[in-house]
């Protein structure tokens, strides 16, 4: 059974530990532990601050995450033995991380967001520290179809 913490970062990691099977019954009902959207943006903003350390550092150590997300390294560690044991990442016996093909994918896609929102955003009269904290609080939540459209959109704009 998980026994919840409240502090902020505590919280924030567990989430990333459920998986969708982190399920429970109740006679006939199945319950989820967490919202699976949850585990999705946790996941997803670590594997895209990995790819963002490895393009600008040439490597990924956990501290380096620590430092980038501001959590502490036991959260780190944490999260990384789930990434790992979802197939995401590799650990070598030095501590550095690899991104497997899958989290690669992931990492790709929420990097290429992240990009394109705080580029319409500035586009749009925001100021580049606003656009880009916008553009990583939203990354996660949109559908593929609207973030296709505001592509299009701005494309029409800045061509």
């Amino acid at each position: 059974m998980l026994i919840f913490t409240f502090s902020f970062e505590s919280v924030w990691i567990c989430s990333l530990a459920f998986s969708e099977k982190s399920c429970y019954s109740v006679g006939n009902q199945t319950k989820r532990l967490c919202d699976p959207l949850k585990i999705q943006k946790a996941s997803e903003d670590y594997l895209e601050t990995m790819l963002m350390l490895q393009e600008s550092l040439g490597y990924i150590r956990s501290i380096d995450i620590a430092e980038r997300l501001g959590v502490t390294k036991p959260s780190v560690s944490y999260a990384t033995k789930r990434l790992r044991e979802n197939g995401y990442i590799t650990m070598d016996k030095d501590g550095l991380i690899t991104l497997t093909e899958s989290g690669m994918t992931i990492a790709r896609k929420m990097f290429q967001r992240h990009k394109i929102l705080t580029e319409v955003f500035v586009k749009m009269g925001v100021d580049p520290e606003t656009a880009a904290e916008d553009a990583c609080k939203i990354e996660h939540d949109l559908s593929q179809a609207t973030f296709d459209a505001i592509c299009r959109l701005a494309e029409r704009i800045d061509p």
